[in-house]
């Protein structure tokens, strides 16, 4: 039943969130707080091997040279999504510092040669979802 409902579940939960989050948004940004990106990857069938050792093989390096900060990253402990999807968080210390890091981070040659590479077998990645998350005032992660 857990799978059958999980992913409405976390809609659910997520969608409760958002008004607290944005609510919390302004005043976060005015002391200063870092914001945190939630990243889901959905690969296309069989990519998910190829994307999890790209990642291991030097993508968060280029994270941390850019000025990501990592928090996680994991693969659902659900039979289906375990075959095509991982999810990470990183962190920023403001979304203006995201867009910079990111544009950096797309610009860098040496992400262009990784992410060339690890496609010679094929595109990997169908679908990027992210979301951008602001520490409640109980959060422990500030």
């Amino acid at each position: 039943m857990l799978k059958k409902y999980g992913a409405t579940v976390l809609t659910i939960a997520l969608a409760f969130s958002a008004g607290a989050l944005f609510q919390n948004h302004n005043i976060a940004q005015a002391q200063g707080q870092k914001v945190y990106e939630l990243r889901t990857y959905t690969t296309l069938p069989g990519r998910l091997p190829a994307l999890l050792k790209r990642f291991g093989g030097g993508e968060i390096d280029l994270f941390i040279k850019h000025g990501m900060t990592s928090v996680g990253y994991w693969v659902p402990d659900n039979d289906e999504l375990s075959e095509n999807t991982m999810v990470y968080m990183v962190a920023h210390d403001s979304r203006e510092a995201a867009a910079a890091s990111w544009s950096a981070f797309g610009a860098d040659p040496e992400w262009k040669k990784m992410s060339e590479e690890s496609q010679l077998d094929g595109r990997i990645i169908s679908n990027v979802e992210n979301l951008f998350l602001t520490p409640t005032n109980f959060s422990p992660v500030q």
